[in-house]
């Protein structure tokens, strides 16, 4: 069995139905038990007795962290390192994902793995120790970090875009921080492929990984292809593109520090893997396509 943490979220919900073709999978939920508890996880893997664990459970309320750090560490730090014990007891496949803001956000040039760390936030932090304790336990786990995920479900910025699109004249967005918007689905896909060869029995798939989608943008910018790729599709925009303004990270304040540097190189990956990673505006065109049939559906 192949066990998927947090499978309610946007990364969940997409790896539920992307590692199904490799064997029976199983999601839990915040109804299946309180993950934050270190007695109750460890009682849901001796139940289910997975071969192999997706993680895709964390505290990713990045602002309210700062003062909620408690229930932050349990998610982020102490789930993965239970995980982590129980899975070299049992010799249990260990997947997990992890962030761009393990990074202090320094300079223009995108990180590659070895780069030293410095989170700036409280969520950065707890996602570090996360990572160390994986990397500590010596199980081979594999460690994607990623960035700006985002997917046609859940909540998240392209969905936000497109929602304010509809309903604003003029907007102003950040367009000091850098990154690469990365969907869900490429999330999923790329871990299945991932998870298939560990089950294959495939050697020296370990480690931390970064898996973004190609090229860089802000996320003025981003908003910007968002709305125009929504009108392409016939999707009623209210805004035009000229009235999106750019404003610096100065002028939108929040509790937590956000890198302005997020870009993540992903030629290690693309390398172990055998893999050529989408560009990210071919990427946000499917995902948006994805979102605009399911709501017509939905009509």
């Amino acid at each position: 069995m192949i066990l998927v943490t947090g499978s309610e979220g946007q990364v969940g919900y997409e790896l539920l139905r992307t590692l199904a073709p490799l064997g029976r999978v199983k999601g839990l939920t915040r109804a299946d038990g309180d993950l934050s508890d270190r007695n109750t996880v460890l009682a849901l893997l001796n139940e289910h007795k997975p071969c192999c664990i997706v993680n895709a459970a964390a505290y990713t309320a990045v602002d309210k962290a700062e003062t909620d750090t408690e229930a932050a560490k349990a998610l982020n730090t102490t789930l993965p390192a239970t995980l982590a014990e129980w899975a070299k007891v049992n010799q249990t496949h260990l997947f997990h994902y992890s962030t761009d803001y393990v990074y202090d956000g320094s300079g223009t040039n995108p990180w590659v793995e070895t780069d030293p760390t410095g989170p700036l936030s409280v969520y950065g932090k707890t996602k570090l120790a996360g990572d160390q304790a994986l990397l500590e336990a010596g199980i081979g786990a594999v460690i994607f970090r990623t960035s700006w995920v985002y997917g046609a479900r859940g909540r998240n910025f392209m969905l936000t875009m497109i929602k304010l699109g509809q309903e604003r004249d003029e907007l102003s967005v950040v367009a000091d921080q850098w990154g690469t918007p990365t969907p869900a689905w490429l999330i999923a896909q790329v871990t299945a492929t991932a998870v298939r060869e560990k089950l294959k029995g495939t050697k020296g798939i370990e480690g931390v990984y970064h898996l973004t989608c190609t090229g860089d943008t802000n996320w003025c910018d981003f908003a910007r292809a968002i709305m125009q790729e929504a009108q392409a599709l016939g999707i009623s925009i209210r805004i035009e593109k000229d009235r999106i303004k750019p404003i610096p990270t100065a002028d939108y304040p929040a509790p937590a520090p956000r890198p302005l540097n997020s870009r993540l190189n992903v030629a290690k990956l693309e390398r172990a893997f055998n893999l050529q990673l989408p560009d990210w505006r071919n990427a946000m065109q499917l995902t948006i396509r994805d979102w605009a049939e399911h709501n017509r559906n939905l009509d």
